[in-house]
């Protein structure tokens, strides 16, 4: 998955639906993506995804559990 066939607002969907579990996280700067997954920065610091999360964001949403998004929360760094 390349940075320019990843539409970024899959990301900025991500983002919104992880603020819930954590406001520190912020807005969307920019974002890296690899093999494994991606990279985003944020206004907060910077988080990554797998990239089966983000697939699954883009292709339906709503397998992706409540569950799945707290642990996901977890993995933010703050700058």
């Amino acid at each position: 998955m390349s940075k320019h066939h990843l539409p970024t607002y899959v990301i900025v969907e991500l983002l919104i639906r992880l603020s819930q579990y954590n406001y520190l996280i912020g807005d969307y700067r920019n974002h890296s993506a690899f093999d494994t997954g991606v990279m985003v920065k944020t206004s907060g610091g910077s988080i990554s995804f797998p990239t089966h999360i983000v697939l699954r964001q883009f292709e339906d949403p709503t397998t992706i559990s409540d569950d799945e998004l707290s642990q996901m929360a977890l993995r933010f760094r703050k700058a």
